[in-house]
């Protein structure tokens, strides 16, 4: 770590947020017509240009329900929209309140894979992220984790070097590909394990 500020770089779902919503998909795979496992597949199998902002939300649903053999209006694909958002929106507010305790010792930041649209609605819902130093959506700066480019991006945004931050994640993937950067990394499993790990990599207040 250099002698500037340490910055504690959390990702959102699985760590700060819930991951989505029980019976979601299956909800999803009925506004669609399609059965559920092959609408799982269709729905991940499509996401990574939507994460990364290279698709609207309008060419995403077009193109699962096109591979599908699936046609649906506007209408249809906004439920799908507005019902895929309501599936990745709930948050762990033990680990928001952690989060931000923690900038007494650090800057905290945020780096997720998440739509642009997606991105609005979370920000318009939890106003917390105000509060933080950085927050990084992938469908907002055109990169999604593991991506290099994604960590890049927050390095440049906070004028720091990749060895002041900590980031934590609970893929592995993304914890390797941080780490390739120059960036400490975390592998998320709760927050216990975090607090220990924070209270050895960072200085004592």
């Amino acid at each position: 770590m250099s002698s500037r500020r340490p910055i504690v770089l959390f990702d959102l779902f699985g760590v700060l947020a819930c991951h989505q919503r029980p019976g979601a998909m299956d909800r999803m795979a009925a506004l669609s017509g399609a059965p559920p496992d092959a609408f799982t597949t269709a729905y991940w199998t499509l996401r990574r240009p939507y994460d990364a902002g290279e698709r609207t939300a309008f060419q995403y649903w077009t193109a699962v329900l096109d591979s599908l053999s699936l046609t649906a209006g506007p209408d249809t694909i906004e439920e799908l929209r507005l019902a895929d958002i309501d599936s990745w929106s709930r948050v762990d507010d033990r680990m928001v309140t952690y989060a931000q305790s923690l900038r007494e010792r650090a800057a905290v930041a945020l780096l997720s894979n998440i739509p642009a649209d997606h991105a609005d609605a979370f920000r318009t819902a939890q106003p917390w992220l105000r509060h933080l130093d950085h927050v990084a959506f992938s469908g907002k700066i055109k990169a999604a984790k593991p991506d290099p480019a994604a960590f890049r991006h927050c390095v440049a945004a906070l004028h720091a070097d990749p060895a002041d931050f900590l980031f934590v994640d609970d893929r592995a993937e993304n914890v390797r590909a941080a780490q390739a950067t120059g960036m400490n990394g975390h592998l998320f499993t709760g927050r216990e394990e975090l607090a220990a790990a924070l209270d050895t990599w960072l200085p004592i207040p």
